[in-house]
């Protein structure tokens, strides 16, 4: 069966999962300055989609880009990296 090409992957924190079978992940990125070259944080919020409702909030996950699910979601969750030790 064929692939569906290279799908952009990335790897963030889970910072919300109130909504059903979707999860807010906050990712950063490092990015040099163009006229300062300093290295300045960003941080892009995405809602991405979680079938089993297992994400809690601080999990490290992956996730992977997908077709559109609804109006702001266009990512699922791949797998979960690292587990919250939150209570």
């Amino acid at each position: 069966m064929g692939e569906r090409g290279q799908r952009k992957r990335l790897v963030g924190t889970v910072i919300g999962n109130r909504m059903n079978k979707t999860a807010v992940v906050l990712v950063e990125r490092l990015t040099k300055h163009a006229t300062y070259n300093k290295y300045v944080r960003r941080r892009a919020k995405y809602m991405a989609h979680d079938a089993g409702n297992i994400c809690g909030i601080g999990d490290k996950v992956r996730i992977i880009e997908c077709r559109p699910l609804s109006k702001r979601k266009r990512w699922q969750i791949a797998d979960i990296i690292e587990k919250s030790q939150a209570i």
